[in-house]
């Protein structure tokens, strides 16, 4: 069993118990839930960067990457930076995060924020807009095409965007729908933990242009972006990089200067 076999089985768990504590009908009633949100998509297409700046305080490949900084420093840090967005981890197990961090970070800045999560259930995208995301993520390797489809159109009438991920061909053959709005390339082999950029490069050919290309995964350097930016990739999703440092918002700052 690899590490995504087993976060989305304790996933599974963690859902049934969330739904058993916190009913619907209260996620909707949330004050968040009737905001208007801010497509990152729109963003993405018409900025020079095309950052979008991760808060993750642990992997499981990378164990602690930093449990000391606030969420809320964080995000008005890399708003200050001119990130296009910021992607929120809420998986607790794995990677420390908490749909609270979600909360603090839709106080603190204005920008798109993304529900980075394993989502494996209708129910996770109420949370995600009553908890102030304004785009969600679905992962291909853990969905079927069904799933991707329901969950994707789900979204949508949520008004939230969708960025789909992808790892192989195969996984993205079977997701692409009308229904997304970008499609995200994990440089990182989630069996090995490998990064390669060629990733990227060799799939981006076969993704329809109509979708918002973005890269994940191993992008620590600003010759990484230029090198894929040739290849149609228009969003840039940077995790470790930024984090690892004391100052997040900074090490953005001058990132995207130099990028620029």
């Amino acid at each position: 069993m690899n590490i995504l076999d087993k976060i989305t089985l304790d996933k599974r768990k963690e859902v049934e118990l969330r739904k058993s504590l916190i009913p619907t009908s209260q996620l909707e009633q949330s004050v968040l839930f009737e905001r208007p949100t801010v497509s990152l998509s729109d963003k993405l297409r018409n900025s020079k960067t095309g950052i979008i700046a991760e808060h993750k305080r642990r992997s499981p490949s990378k164990s602690v990457i930093n449990h000391t900084l606030s969420v809320q420093d964080v995000a008005k840090g890399y708003e200050d930076a001119g990130v296009c967005g910021m992607s929120v981890l809420t998986d607790g197990k794995y990677f420390g995060g908490s749909l609270d961090d979600l909360l603090t970070a839709r106080a603190s800045c204005n920008l798109p924020l993304l529900r980075k999560e394993f989502i494996i259930d209708e129910y996770q995208l109420l949370e995600a807009k009553a908890y102030g995301a304004d785009v969600i993520l679905l992962i291909a390797a853990i969905l079927s095409r069904d799933e991707i489809k329901k969950y994707s159109e789900f979204a949508k009438s949520l008004n939230l965007d969708v960025l789909l991920e992808v790892h192989n061909e195969e996984e993205l053959h079977k997701s692409i729908m009308p229904s997304l709005d970008m499609l995200g390339v994990n440089n990182r082999n989630l069996k090995t933990f490998d990064v390669s950029l060629n990733t990227s490069k060799s799939l981006s050919k076969l993704i329809p242009n109509d979708f918002v290309k973005v890269s994940e995964s191993g992008i620590s350097n600003i010759e990484a972006i230029k090198e894929l930016q040739p290849y149609g990739y228009q969003g840039f999703l940077i995790g470790e990089n930024f984090m690892k440092t004391d100052n997040p918002g900074a090490s953005a700052t001058e990132f995207i200067k130099s990028l620029l």
